[in-house]
């Protein structure tokens, strides 16, 4: 066999391709590359970002932010966590991407753990792809397949909530209520109702034996960090049972550590559930989980793929990801931080309500200016995001600290009053 040939020494990317000739250009430079090279479907970028450590970034103009979004609750370790780092490089240097036509040691040991977290009952499965989207994808196909095929009724209905958002692919975006972002692409695929958020009697009405499965994000993130009245999950864990149908939690955003427990809907055994943004620390990658044997064959050989899904990369970093959150306690923490964001942030009288699960948390102002605060905010070195006209989201790493949030929360009445002043 011939021996395989020797590879060039690494160089840093900027010295070896296209990239050098970005280095050193100001932000607006970069910017205006940016809007005349890429399609605008995210508009034009609030800021060029170079490099972060920790819960904090840098702008190409040497700006630094306290980033208090995580990447839309992505960046659970923050930015170039050491261990995260280490192990990706080592496992690209190993073996990066294999397709599925083959199998790796991380691929397992991730399926295997994340079926332990979930305390998931013997013949559950685990998919992975790169996304919640694709996650929630997989999820509505396995809807599909619960069919009623043999019991002479069928079952063509998908129920989800009012105010629900479950991603932008074309089955996703089916299950996602805002108009707004269906209207522009329907025909979407059909047979997808909605109830109202939390109310157990709507849900009951709609649910019977022509319901295929339910979709149900534990805490509505894009709606404002909304969660549900008591006893609401277990109440739709009964009705689906009862009825025949799927109960599908999508975890996507709150899972893996968001609200101070794996999963925020720990407590309620569910027939799948879908995963992404933190479980990769950064790295793409989705995951759908299937409890019981069931549910995990309603897919079979050929009626699902992808082909990056499961890669040794992706994979090696949801591992590091997971053993991090573990050794470190951070579970512990992120509850300790929720609890110390919502006291410090109910004591500002210009928030009327608060609403903290674990490091995933909303709250609401006393006027409509929450975008004009989002500005102000990154002007004054804070990456934060609001979900509605009058209400703000945090999602920062789950390794933030205390003074780091302090430093937040002093500076918030003036940047609400800047805001105000803007919005006049």
């Amino acid at each position: 066999m011939n021996q395989t040939p020797t590879t060039p020494a690494a160089q840093p990317l900027a010295e070896s391709s296209e990239l050098a000739a970005l280095q050193g250009l100001q932000s607006a430079e970069l910017t205006e590359r940016y809007n005349a090279s890429l399609m605008g479907v995210f508009g034009t970028p609030q800021r060029v970002l170079v490099r972060g450590s920790g819960c904090v970034v840098w702008d190409a103009d040497g700006r630094e932010y306290l980033d208090l979004l995580g990447g839309i609750a992505v960046n659970a370790l923050g930015h170039a966590h050491p261990f995260l780092t280490s192990v990706v490089s080592s496992q690209l240097a190993t073996l990066g991407h294999v397709s599925n036509f083959f199998t790796s040691p991380t691929q397992i040991a991730l399926a295997e753990k994340l079926l332990s977290l979930a305390q998931a009952p013997e013949g559950s499965k685990v998919f992975f792809a790169n996304s919640g989207t694709e996650a929630n994808e997989a999820a509505f196909k396995l809807a599909r397949r619960n069919d009623g095929a043999g019991t002479g009724t069928p079952r063509r209905r998908i129920i989800a909530l009012e105010n629900a958002f479950h991603g932008r692919s074309m089955g996703a975006l089916a299950l996602t209520w805002k108009q707004a972002y269906r209207e522009p692409f329907e025909p979407l695929p059909g047979g997808v109702e909605w109830v109202p958020a939390g109310d157990v009697e709507a849900l009951r009405a709609a649910v019977d034996e022509s319901v295929a499965a339910v979709f149900i994000e534990p805490i509505q993130g894009e709606a404002g960090v909304r969660g549900y009245p008591a006893g609401y999950l277990q109440a739709a864990r009964e009705i689906t049972r009862d009825a025949g149908a799927l109960l599908i939690i999508d975890e996507v955003q709150t899972g893996i550590g968001r609200t101070g427990t794996w999963f925020a809907s720990e407590g309620i055994e569910p027939d799948a559930i879908t995963l992404a943004k933190g479980l990769g620390g950064g790295f793409p990658i989705g995951a759908l989980i299937t409890f019981g044997e069931r549910t995990s064959s309603l897919l079979s050989a050929g009626q699902h793929g992808t082909t990056f899904g499961g890669n040794p990369a992706a994979t090696a970093s949801a591992l590091a990801t997971l053993h991090v959150i573990e050794s470190q306690g951070l579970l512990e923490h992120v509850r300790e931080m929720g609890q110390f964001l919502s006291v410090q942030l109910g004591k500002l009288d210009f928030i009327t309500e608060v609403r903290a699960h674990g490091l995933l948390v909303g709250f609401d102002l006393a006027s409509d200016v929450a975008p004009a605060v989002v500005r102000a905010a990154l002007e004054a070195g804070f990456i934060i995001n609001s979900t509605g006209p009058g209400s703000l989201r945090l999602a920062p790493p789950l390794i933030i600290t205390a003074g780091q949030l302090q430093v937040f929360i002093d500076a918030l009445p003036g940047l609400y009053t800047t805001a105000q002043e803007d919005h006049a």
